[in-house]
């Protein structure tokens, strides 16, 4: 069965593919009409559910889609589902990373706790909903370290570990990672 996965993000697409090995996944690329729905949801789920809900209507496939962002203990859980938006413009990594650590100057070490926080979806043509969550805690630090992941991953470096996610492999971080637990428990139930 093919899948369509709500997203145009490359490295996402990519990132999801390695985990979801059972199942054909395409990208909204491969869809070039399809127009992407505004995240107006309060919730990551909600955001979710309506790319997903949406990726159905358009093209008749089941549609899976995900949102997620990074939850900082000091900021009250913010920037949250604003994450990707977080400087003001959607999908600036370098921005949203530079403004966020620019909040968090004054904060001491120990209060820096962070979570990436993930709802992944899947919507299909008969109406039927999936709701899975993932987590990933740790802790920001002040200076980016490491070329891989996207978005925060340069100053997350979650429990455990000595690297940020961005200094992790692939393999390393997709076993770890907030994105990789909500799609695993997804994969585990995908109709059959």
């Amino acid at each position: 069965m093919k899948y369509l996965l709500a997203t145009r993000n490359r490295k996402k697409l990519v990132e999801l593919q390695r985990i979801l090995t059972t199942v054909e996944v395409v990208g909204l690329d491969d869809v070039p009409s399809y127009v992407e729905v505004p995240e107006t949801g309060l919730t990551f789920a909600d955001n979710a559910l309506l790319k997903a809900r949406e990726g159905v209507k358009h093209t008749g496939l089941p549609t899976i889609a995900d949102d997620s962002g990074i939850a900082v203990d000091a900021l009250n859980g913010m920037p949250g589902v604003f994450s990707a938006r977080w400087s003001g413009k959607h999908g600036d990594d370098r921005a949203n990373l530079e403004l966020l650590l620019a909040q968090v100057g004054d904060v001491p070490e120990e209060h820096l706790g962070a979570a990436f926080v993930c709802a992944a979806v899947l919507v299909l043509p008969d109406g039927r909903e999936l709701v899975t969550h993932g987590e990933q805690r740790g802790r920001l630090v002040r200076t980016p370290k490491g070329d891989g992941g996207f978005g925060y991953d340069p100053i997350f470096l979650a429990d455990g570990q000595t690297r940020t996610n961005a200094e992790l492999t692939p393999e390393e971080k997709d076993a770890i990672s907030h994105r990789g637990r909500a799609f695993r428990d997804l994969a585990a139930q995908l109709p059959s």
